[in-house]
């Protein structure tokens, strides 16, 4: 499968970026399989990284939405 990745169960296309909906699920996915399932220690740390990377992903993109709320916040304002 070249060219794809998978963000906590949900296969997508490199170039594809999650929306916050997918990064979500994902993320909840990924911490139910780590609290229900008996894992290796390097399969828990790997979850572990892909659920930072989502965490990352999810914040960049509320950072993105607030800043894009204050600018039409100022613009409503003028």
């Amino acid at each position: 499968m070249t060219g794809l990745i998978t963000f906590g169960g949900i296969i997508m296309a490199e170039n594809k970026e999650l929306t916050m909906e997918e990064a979500f699920s994902a993320l909840k996915e990924l911490l139910a399989k780590m609290e229900s399932e008996e894992l290796s220690l390097e399969e828990n740390f790997r979850l572990y990284e892909e659920g930072l990377s989502l965490v990352k992903l999810c914040s960049e993109k509320l950072d993105t939405i607030e800043k894009k709320i204050i600018v039409l916040e100022e613009e409503s304002a003028e």
